[in-house]
Formats: structure tokens, C-alpha cells, sequence
């Protein structure tokens, strides 16, 4: 099985806290990740592309795997930062 994801991978929780207060308030997903991700796919509005198991670190991939599409996850921290997931389909 394979998914689609977008992140928007950040350093600090606090970071990661006020985006999900950015997200409350209507700011789209993609806006944030351009403005705020730490990753290269943020310019891409996080865009990760499609993705099966095994291709991600572990806390990552459960993550992704366990929203619905349209879905977006509490704060996920991997050795790379914090991120926020969110499921494209």
C-alpha cells in the first residue's frame, strides 16, 4: 500500500505548536510549509509525493499511515525535527 503525504518539518516543538494554531485558524497547509519548513520539499508546500513502508523513518511512516486523506497529525519528532503530516490520499 502506498499513500501521499505533505510535511512541513520544523526544529523546535514550539515552532511546531504555533503552526498547528496557524493551521486552527484557517492558514492552508501548503502556505505554512513554504513559509516555515526546514525541509527542501517545503517549496513544494511539503509535498513528499507518494510513499510505501519502509521508505520513511519508522515514527514518521506510522504516522502518515494511521490519518484519513485530509488528515493532519499531532507533532511527530524523528531525528531529523518535528513535523506535521498531512495526508494527501
Amino acid at each position: 500500500m502506498k499513500i501521499t503525504a505533505q510535511h512541513i518539518l520544523v526544529n523546535h516543538e514550539h515552532t511546531a505548536l504555533d503552526l498547528q494554531k496557524k493551521l486552527s485558524e484557517g492558514i492552508s497547509f501548503e502556505e505554512l510549509a513554504k513559509d516555515f519548513s526546514e525541509c527542501p520539499s517545503g517549496k513544494d508546500g511539503g509535498s513528499l509525493g507518494e510513499f510505501g513502508k519502509g521508505m520513511m523513518v519508522p515514527s514518521f511512516e506510522k504516522a502518515a499511515f494511521q490519518l484519513m486523506p485530509g488528515e493532519v497529525s499531532g507533532i511527530v519528532r524523528t531525528q531529523f525535527g518535528f513535523h506535521l503530516i498531512k495526508r494527501t490520499k
